[in-house]
């Protein structure tokens, strides 16, 4: 035994002083490994759409619905059925509807608070005690174990327990034990979330979901280039803060700004209103919902043009600094010719619909003016200092990165960047080259420099690779050979729109493809699948979500409702539990309030990905399963050193 091994276990040995205490804990290890793996959830491209994602995270999928299917059969009507799900998604909405309505109140919580034990009883039993009872809320943590534990000492079980609901009842509990239980059964149903990145823009509640999910209690999150940019805001840089409330205006979400996020953009508005006062303005029209207050409608459009006219100068002023990057193509202001009204892009001359531009400077078209550059000042310190974003913002890079690999899933939101040929592109990053994995690595490295460091001249080239991410041409998570917003904006000429894909997206149905790229990250290419988002699957024209058999799932289906139109569902999740893998499509969600007066649910399709075969899987063919086995291991070696008289027992 060397010296560090031997520090080891005599640092172990005081959380396990005996013989008894270490091999007690090998026994609990080696049972832990025997249980069924718990259910893993994956998300992507929430973009905003809190509604949809919050039914999606109570319903598990449909996992809810399942577990009622397996625990009740045919013993309760479909009528029954639905309304115990609707109950356990939304129990205290549904508890105040039923409290007015139901006649004979009593027996309904007799019914329903039997029925929710045998639920809570299926749904945590592949869980040890000690993990239930962690998961327990403390108020009626007694209770609940007593109600979902076998009472073997006891004679007549059914009296004992009824006699427990039957005095919750009396002394007036019985509703707040149905939310405590409603909880626990979501709390159980799911493991682990899984968040494959575009948490953030188009949707109206990206501050809603990141709330939801600071509470969750086992998650990590893969970024995505949208929240990326938010994260780069966050930090204070200029072109993201620029961007983040470009997309917010274009889609009439300033609501989430000013009152999601506290941003205060009153020296936007006053600067817009002033300065774009008689600007032709049509172009930037707003893209906004059914609940969007149309009497802000002019004012927003005068702020959305204001705002991407400093996006345009302030991403300029990025590429000019890094041309590492390779994005002088995007230098575009420079290419205007305000008498002809035209811009020259790659050569060619292009009529523009707009060329009313009151602060741009012909000579110097990059450079902000005096006033940009005070709102854009007072607009970094109210990103900077708004509490509930940067609260948001450490906590994806907490729990986030641009990638993980996760029982035997690498997760990612875009692409690995690869040429024609199949081979992992290299990447410039300040004068050094990088490709696959370390590509994301080191983009990762400089993400976190770019907020957390306190080195100015590192935190700047951090800050400049958060908006690299967001829309370089070789980001991972962008995947894009460029992000031509300002065409879009200008040129009616669709040819100019064309954003051509990283060669990944024509070599990801080739299995060796996939393999190397398995292989780049440490998986096991026999058993292991990557998990992915970004691009929507237009189910309309075809295309499918799974690649070469499941080892490419493509889960990005249109949770957005501005992507529906093109996908025609309303998104995929993925379901990994004991049995295999499931992909489930998703229909339109109507409305909560819908799903909690008519018990409508959201109508999924699920695809059997894989099933595990002889058997289940259990904790011992997972990550924690390998962290396990290595930890009884260790145990065993001090169990040795002990009788071995290496190290002498401790007596309580």
């Amino acid at each position: 035994m060397d010296n560090t091994e031997l520090i080891y276990l005599r640092s172990l040995s005081k959380q396990f002083p005996t013989i008894a205490a270490a091999s007690t804990e090998i026994i609990n290890l080696q049972s832990i490994l025997s249980l069924p793996k718990g259910t893993e959830h994956f998300l992507t491209d929430i973009h905003g759409e809190y509604e949809q994602f919050n039914h999606v995270m109570k319903n598990g999928s449909g996992a809810v619905r399942r577990k009622i299917d397996e625990e009740f059969g045919n013993t309760i009507s479909e009528h029954d059925k639905r309304a115990l799900a609707t109950l356990i998604y939304y129990p205290k909405e549904k508890l105040e509807i039923i409290q007015e309505n139901e006649e004979f109140l009593d027996d309904w919580y007799t019914i329903t608070l039997h029925r929710l034990v045998q639920m809570t009883k299926r749904s945590s039993s592949k869980y040890t005690r000690s993990k239930v009872r962690k998961a327990l809320p403390k108020n009626f943590a007694y209770v609940i174990e007593e109600l979902i534990t076998e009472k073997e000492e006891v004679e007549d079980k059914q009296a004992y327990y009824n006699e427990i609901i039957n005095t919750i009842i009396n002394i007036g509990s019985a509703p707040d034990l149905i939310v405590a239980l409603c909880n626990l059964i979501q709390r159980m149903v799911v493991d682990h979330l899984h968040i494959v990145g575009d948490i953030y823009d188009r949707g109206k509640g990206p501050h809603i979901i990141m709330d939801t999910l600071s509470k969750h209690h086992s998650l990590d999150i893969q970024w995505g280039n949208h929240d990326v940019v938010w994260m780069g805001a966050a930090a204070g840089h200029l072109a993201c803060i620029a961007t983040v409330i470009r997309m917010s205006a274009r889609y009439g979400n300033l609501n989430t700004l000013e009152e999601g996020y506290g941003i205060n953009l009153i020296p936007l508005v006053t600067f817009a209103i002033k300065t774009y006062k008689n600007a032709d303005c049509s172009v930037f029209s707003i893209k906004y919902s059914d609940d969007y207050d149309t009497r802000d409608l002019d004012m927003d459009t005068k702020m959305h043009k204001a705002i991407a006219v400093l996006q345009f100068k302030l991403e300029g002023q990025v590429i000019k600094r890094h041309p590492e990057f390779g994005m002088d193509d995007r230098l575009l202001l420079d290419k205007i010719n305000l008498e002809k009204g035209t811009v020259t892009i790659n050569g060619i001359e292009y009529e523009m619909n707009d060329t009313d531009f009151p602060t741009l400077n012909p000579d110097d078209p990059y450079n902000m003016t005096e006033e940009e550059a005070l709102v854009m000042k007072r607009l970094a310190e109210s990103f900077r200092h708004s509490e509930k974003l940067q609260k948001h913002v450490k906590f994806l890079f907490a729990k986030g990165g641009l990638y993980k690999a996760y029982n035997s899933n690498l997760l990612y939101h875009g692409c690995v960047p690869m040429d024609e040929n199949g081979n992992f592109k290299e990447v410039e990053i300040y004068g050094k080259k990088y490709s696959g994995k370390a590509l994301y690595d080191i983009l990762d490295e400089y993400a976190r420099k770019g907020y957390y460091s306190t080195d100015k001249i590192e935190k700047i080239k951090g800050q400049d690779i958060l908006w690299y991410i967001w829309a370089g041409p070789n980001s991972p998570v962008f995947g894009k050979d460029k992000m031509t917003t300002f065409e879009r904006y200008f040129i009616n000429d669709k040819s100019t729109h064309v954003e051509v894909k990283n060669a990944y997206y024509k070599l990801n149905e080739r299995e060796d493809i996939l393999n190397k790229i398995l292989n780049e990250f440490g998986l096991d290419e026999n058993k292991s699948h990557i998990v992915n988002g970004h691009v929507p699957v237009e189910l309309k024209k075809g295309e499918t979500p799974i690649k070469c058999g499941g080892k490419l799932l493509i889960i990005d289906g249109g949770f957005s409702k501005a992507y529906q139109g093109k996908t025609g569902i309303a998104g995929y999740t993925l379901v990994a539990n004991s049995h295999g893998v499931n992909l489930v499509a998703h229909e339109p969600f109507e409305s909560k309030e819908a799903a909690i007066h008519n018990e409508t649910d959201i109508i999924n399709s699920t695809i059997v990905v894989e099933t595990v075969l002889n058997g289940r899987l259990r904790v011992a063919d997972t990550d924690i399963g390998n962290e396990i086995k290595e930890s009884i291991e260790q145990l065993k070696k001090l169990v040795a050193a002990y009788r071995n008289g290496i190290l002498v027992e401790k007596e309580a």
